[in-house]
């Protein structure tokens, strides 16, 4: 019977095409030395993380497949813990169930055709920022001052008229 895997790793953001090609390179080995298969190597991109991991606030994603006849996961985790270290951040190693290997993955930073800026994503989901707000409110709050200065001047005016 015969195992599939994905494995989920996340590298520097500075992970270099030499860097990547080892990353293949080694994994494709091992899974050929346990007598079984890559069925995919996909580059997913640069994403921005919530937290920083070892001082990086964005990182790379890449997600592997293959088929072994038998588990190798302890062998894989000794690869990027010793062997890649210097540029694996993080990895988690997944057994698929069932045939499908369908996915949604989100787009990356380099995959994105707009910008990331406050303004255009106000824009765009046709809101308006909290900055916007508090200026309206100090322009409304101007002109009731205003309001009120002009017509309280119009009622000195007045009162000063019938007073004569």
């Amino acid at each position: 019977m015969s195992h599939r895997y994905e494995v989920l790793i996340l590298t520097v953001p500075e992970v270099t095409q030499d860097e990547m090609k080892q990353l293949e390179t080694e994994l494709d080995k091992l899974v050929v030395a346990e007598k079984g298969s890559v069925i995919s190597f996909e580059r997913w991109g640069k994403y921005k993380l919530t937290y920083p991991i070892r001082h990086n606030a964005y990182g790379v994603y890449f997600l592997i497949r293959f088929e072994v006849p038998k588990a190798i996961t302890k062998e894989i985790d000794e690869l990027f813990r010793i062997k890649l270290n210097n540029f694996v951040m993080r990895h988690v190693v997944s057994a698929l169930e069932g045939e499908s290997l369908e996915y949604q993955r989100p787009k990356s930073l380099e995959e994105a055709p707009e910008s990331r800026d406050m303004d255009s994503f106000l824009k765009k989901n046709k809101m308006q920022g909290l900055l916007s707000s508090v200026d309206k409110k100090e322009a409304a709050t101007e002109q009731e001052i205003e309001k009120a200065t002009v017509s309280e001047t119009e009622e000195d005016a007045t009162e000063s008229a019938l007073a004569k």
